[in-house]
């Protein structure tokens, strides 16, 4: 017990946790300084791979420009009569190669020799040479050895660095072979993916790409039509890392490490094992974990080839001194913001006690108050209720004693006066006229009497739902002259004088209100009793009942009605709309009642027929 008391003391919120504040706080920081940092790594990332990207554009932007370089001296051949040595000197030197393509090396063309043109062909190269130390030499078709079709090449330029490649056979290779016969056959630009000779860089490939040309003015539309009119093909070679160097050139972080690789898809459909092309950090330098790096591998289209470039990165390098600082400087951001966070709880948490303590409070007498409110209120309709039964027991009793009495009393004086004045009607004429007089004011006093009586309890209540409905509408269609209507399904309706005088009452108070407000023309009235519910419907054709109209103060109308009904348990519905007319529906739960004799009220003495209803 005394430690369950320490513990919860020492975890008081009057009592700050500071421990426990400073746990949260770190963590706190802790979220900070992560989310910072991988924001931070993100956006390096970000940076590194759009670097990268545009390093793969370049590459491909520099392989586009080289095929153009390809295409424009197939066109040259196509567009000249004849190409000689001179012309093609002259229109490489016009491209100026060193300074606008430095990756390339040479350009050149291959001449198609089939065996059955060798001889003569290598008569005409054995003397073709200009003499020159640094030109075209006389030359012979390498390697030696006899094959159905040669691809020999003929003119290169720069030719020094190559007069040595004069009369190669780039058929002997089989794969080059098989590219050659594929451009050939297809018309377009191919690439074989094998390495050449590389003369301004022995580190490194060198790759070479050619386009084959045919006679002109002759159909190419399918392979035979190619085949007759192929002549040779136009090629160059390029080095790879000055064409990637000069690429990379444009980034903005030296420090990338790029990988090169041919992917081996060969041209005729075969696939070769995987080549580095290109590396421009060689095997010796030191490869960081992957997890200190950002990597990205980004594929190069070279006609047809797929290559695949890599790059990686030390993450360190993408990041400023700023970058660095940051994660900490969140971190110790989050870590006073908890704190003061924390304190700031805790210095409310005591006024938090407070203030639920003095709600719960509040809200025990908030809710003993409505109790207390709710039982008034009952009380208060019980009171409603008996307060008008004691009401209308008294008119009961008042209008009954008023034709027990008084109406006989009026009674024995109107036959009395009556009996006067037949006596008196020959033999007294002045006499008789006196007596015909006070005969007149009887039979005014008992209709007024009897007024009195129906406004007390109309005594054709007594008769029935039925008959009070009828006679309370003959009563108000003969005052206001409305068209009043009457629809009956049941005519006996029994039931006990409690629920017939409150339908009674609503009635009246209904077509008091029709008669005052509605300005109506027609009244309809239903009456039914069907499955234990007994239904009136009061209508009419007036301007409506407006919202306002309801809560008029001092008006107790159709509120009155809503309590008859609500007393006995049943459903009041009062609708209505502007121009619409109004509606009084009310529904009451009844048992049907067997009818039964006259009570005493209704077997006095009737008043004379001038005076009845």
């Amino acid at each position: 017990m005394a430690t369950f008391l320490a513990q919860k003391q020492l975890f008081s919120p009057t009592k700050p946790v500071w421990w426990a504040g400073v746990l949260l706080s770190l963590g706190v920081g802790a979220v900070f300084y992560v989310t910072v940092f991988k924001t931070i790594e993100y956006d390096a990332a970000g940076r590194f791979n759009q670097q990268a990207r545009n390093a793969q554009y370049n590459i491909s932007s520099r392989i586009n420009a080289y095929t153009d370089v390809l295409r424009g001296t197939a066109s040259f051949f196509d567009a000249s009569a004849r190409v000689d040595r001179a012309s093609f000197h002259r229109y490489v030197g016009g491209l100026d190669l060193e300074r606008h393509f430095p990756a390339l090396d040479n350009i050149n063309f291959t001449e198609y020799v089939t065996d059955a043109r060798r001889d003569a062909f290598e008569r005409e190269a054995a003397h073709s040479g200009d003499g020159r130390p640094d030109g075209y030499p006389d030359f012979a078709i390498k390697p030696p050895g006899r094959r159905a079709e040669y691809s020999v090449l003929t003119m290169i330029e720069p030719v020094a660095p190559f007069r040595h490649r004069l009369g190669v056979d780039i058929n002997a290779r089989e794969q080059a072979a098989r590219a050659i016969a594929k451009a050939r056959d297809t018309g377009e630009l191919i690439t074989s993916g094998m390495p050449i000779e590389n003369t301004r860089n022995a580190q490194g490939w060198a790759l070479a790409m050619r386009l084959p040309l045919y006679r002109k003015n002759l159909p190419l539309t399918d392979v035979a039509q190619r085949r007759a009119a192929y002549i040779g093909s136009v090629g160059i070679g390029f080095s790879v890392p000055r064409l990637v160097q000069a690429a990379m050139e444009q980034m903005q972080v030296r420090d990338v490490h790029l990988m090169l690789y041919d992917d081996g898809k060969n041209a005729d459909g075969s696939v070769s094992p995987q080549t580095l092309l290109y590396d421009n950090r060689g095997s010796t330098q030191h490869t960081p974990r992957m997890s200190d790096q950002f990597a990205i591998v980004l594929p190069v289209d070279f006609n047809g080839r797929q290559w695949s470039a890599h790059f990686s990165a030390p993450k360190s390098v993408w990041y400023s001194r700023f970058d660095a600082f940051l994660p900490w400087l969140a971190l110790a951001c989050g870590f006073v913001g908890a704190m003061l966070f924390y304190l700031l709880f805790h210095t409310l948490s005591s006024s938090r006690l407070r203030a639920i303590k003095m709600a719960k409070a509040m809200t025990k007498e908030l809710r003993d108050s409505q109790a207390k409110l709710q039982q008034s209120h009952h009380k208060l309709r019980q009171l409603a209720a008996h307060a008008d039964q004691i009401k209308e027991q008294e008119r009961k009793r008042i209008a009954r004693e008023i034709h027990d009495d008084l109406g006989q009393n009026l009674l024995v004086l109107r036959i009395e006066a009556d009996l006067l004045a037949s006596r008196t009607r020959h033999r007294h004429p002045r006499l008789h006229a006196r007596a015909r007089s006070t005969l007149i004011q009887i039979d005014s006093t008992i209709k007024s009497v009897r007024h009195i009586i129906n406004d007390l309890r109309p005594t054709v209540l007594d008769l029935g739902l039925n008959a009070a409905v009828e006679w309370q509408i003959a009563q108000f269609r003969q005052r206001s002259g409305m068209v009043c209507e009457l629809i009956e399904h049941q005519s006996d309706i029994r039931i006990d004088d409690r629920c017939a005088t409150a339908f009674f009452r609503v009635l009246q108070e209904s077509l008091s209100n029709i008669a005052q407000h509605a300005r109506a023309s027609l009244v309809r009235v239903e009456l039914k009793q069907a499955g234990g519910m007994l239904t009136m419907t009061i209508s009419d054709n007036g301007v409506g009942l407006r919202e306002s109209s309801r809560n008029k103060v001092g008006s107790f109308g159709l509120v009155g009605i809503e309590e008859r009904v609500s007393l006995l348990g049943g459903h009041c519905a009062i609708t209505g709309g502007h121009n619409a007319g109004t509606t009084v529906s009310i529904s009451v739960p009844v048992d049907y009642l067997l009818p039964h004799a006259p009570d005493d009220f209704n077997a006095g003495a009737p008043l004379p027929a001038g005076a009845s209803a």
